[in-house]
């Protein structure tokens, strides 16, 4: 266990930061696009776990743990946004029988 950050710097730098920009940007795209809220909520989850990538990779090559700690705290934060998220997204579904979020503004009245 203790050859990880080792193994991690035997792929590039760059790599991981193309490959967590690119899930970042699938993330922004499925936000703006689609109108189903769980799919928004897994697209933010990505945009999240994009961020946590990077954080980890750049914390390994840095052999600073500072970073890792703070991808922990952003765990923390998106399984407390998930847990309420969805407990919204289920009772909007019990009102008006869709998770559609243009469907939300009739809410409203």
């Amino acid at each position: 266990m203790n050859n990880i950050p080792e193994v991690i710097r035997t792929i590039p730098l760059d790599y991981y930061l193309f490959f967590s920009a690119a899930l970042f940007v699938i993330g922004v795209i499925g936000v703006l696009t689609r109108r189903n809220a769980i799919v928004i909520f897994m697209c933010v989850e990505l945009m999240l776990n994009a961020v946590n990538l990077l954080l980890t990779a750049l914390s390994a090559y840095r052999a600073d743990a500072n970073a890792q700690v703070f991808v922990f705290f952003i765990m923390a934060v998106a399984a407390a946004e998930v847990c309420v998220g969805l407990s919204i997204i289920v009772m909007t579904y019990r009102n008006i029988r869709s998770t559609d979020v243009q469907l939300l503004n009739y809410l409203k009245w």
